[in-house]
């Protein structure tokens, strides 16, 4: 009997609270309804797949392949080459672009002239909005080995110029630190964003106990963030296999093929320049499971390690 009266009450009061909350909830309708139209209904396309997909006879109709695309692309020869091109690319990305963002928000935190802390952030902020392809012309532009400036001073000190991108060994030191250089400051967003919420009396406490401003940043300031540095870092290992599909692109050649042919290129020339549409979408389905594996794995060592996760 009690059961059912707490049931009940439970029931008016949720009913209660959504009435409450109804302008909310027609508010998310329109979002929530584009996310299902172009994020959702078009997942049935993945199993294009497992078929010998042809435009003429549509998804439905194409026959049945089974595995062997997945086969097809695991039997490869080159399919360990695009596996370690595009983990070394993504590692090394994740290992340079995940600290960065957190020590230059330290460092503008350490700041005490708002006015010069805002034109240096401003500063950092700017190269995020500059397009892709703005980016590869300055990279080139400055890396060029016949009249690029970084090559111009080489030469003015007697050293022989270099072909940064041309060189395959370069290549995945010149894709990562440009990347830096265009995101950090927009990554230093989410952490000085965190540590605006850090009360100020905790670090005057401190400082009264004679604690030095590393010592503050050490105690106070990073474990206020770490949930946020754990998010952040989840997220971003979700991705491990994913790399920048039009910056690659447009920086490959020939010349460095051998360390910038990735996932995200084969699957661009398989499935549209090669009209291999099922095979590309076998390995796109390949490269996103890998993902979620990865995310997967990392989440549950967070929650295994620390209070935060994402799920």
């Amino acid at each position: 009997m009690e059961s059912s009266v707490h049931k009940k009450h439970l029931l008016k009061s949720k009913r209660k609270s959504f009435l409450k909350q109804k302008w909310l909830y027609i508010m998310m309708l329109l979002p929530l309804t584009s996310l299902i139209i172009w994020n959702y209904i078009p997942m049935y396309g993945i199993i294009i797949a497992f078929k010998d997909y042809s435009p003429a006879f549509g998804i439905m109709s194409s026959p049945w392949a089974g595995f062997s695309h997945f086969e097809r692309f695991f039997n490869a020869f080159y399919f360990w080459d695009v596996i370690i091109n595009t983990l070394r690319i993504s590692l090394y990305s994740l290992l340079v672009g995940v600290p960065l963002p957190i020590i230059l928000a330290l460092m503008y935190n350490e700041l005490r002239n708002k006015k010069y802390k805002s034109i240096v952030q401003t500063i950092s902020y700017i190269p995020n909005f500059i397009s892709v392809v703005i980016i590869v012309g300055m990279v080139t532009f400055f890396t060029s080995p016949v009249d690029g400036v970084i090559n111009s001073v080489i030469e003015y000190f007697g050293g022989a110029p270099i072909d940064f991108i041309g060189n395959s060994k370069l290549f995945p030191h010149v894709f990562v630190w440009s990347g830096i250089w265009q995101a950090v400051g927009w990554g230093t967003l989410i952490y000085t964003a965190a540590m605006s919420g850090i009360p100020q009396d905790q670090y005057e406490a401190a400082y009264l106990e004679g604690a030095s401003r590393m010592q503050c940043i050490l105690n106070i300031t990073i474990p206020a963030i770490m949930p946020t540095i754990m998010i952040c870092t989840i997220l971003a290992t979700g991705s491990v296999m994913s790399v920048g599909f039009e910056k690659v692109l447009l920086m490959q050649n020939d010349a460095n093929l051998a360390t910038s042919e990735v996932l995200s290129t084969y699957m661009y020339k398989s499935g549209i320049v090669n009209a291999e549409y099922s095979f590309s979408a076998a390995v796109g389905l390949f490269n996103n499971l890998i993902n979620f594996i990865v995310l997967y794995v990392v989440n549950k060592f967070a929650q295994k390690f620390s209070e935060t996760s994402l799920w």
